[in-house]
């Protein structure tokens, strides 16, 4: 996985994370990227500060906390709009799709914690979808 700090035209700043820079290419050719706070697909790369091993981290300022809140919500979004809703039988159906024996497709649904560890252990590529913090889905 890579982290890019991504910028709307509008100036909105926000993370995307991608498979690899390729993902990232391939979607922004697309106009699959969307920012979370005004909804354009006009998405670039931002500047990043590099990562510096032993820095002591600290608390997220608010504006730091809000664009957490953001990306969080719009990945949401982006997961419910654009992917099927299996409910119970994510992890069936996950299994399904990674074997081959049904289409390939976008999935979410819900899985215990012992459903989602199996997937993984089998190489099904899984992720939780980020909470609903707005409470309105």
């Amino acid at each position: 996985m890579i982290v890019y700090n991504l910028r709307c035209r509008n100036a909105h700043e926000f993370e995307g994370w991608f498979r690899d820079s390729t993902a990232f290419d391939e979607q922004q050719k697309g106009g699959a990227l969307t920012c979370p706070v005004c909804e354009s697909r006009k998405v670039e790369k931002a500047i990043m500060a590099p990562a510096v091993a032993g820095t002591k981290k600290s608390a997220p300022s608010e504006s730091e906390a809000r664009q957490m809140r953001q990306f969080m919500t719009g990945l949401r979004q982006y997961v419910q709009n654009n992917a099927d809703y299996v409910g119970p039988n994510f992890a069936e159906e996950a299994r399904k799709i990674h074997y081959g024996e049904t289409e390939h497709r976008h999935i979410y649904g819900e899985a215990t914690l012992e459903e989602a560890k199996e997937l993984v252990e089998e190489g099904v590529d899984v992720a939780p979808l980020p909470p609903d913090l707005d409470g309105a889905n």
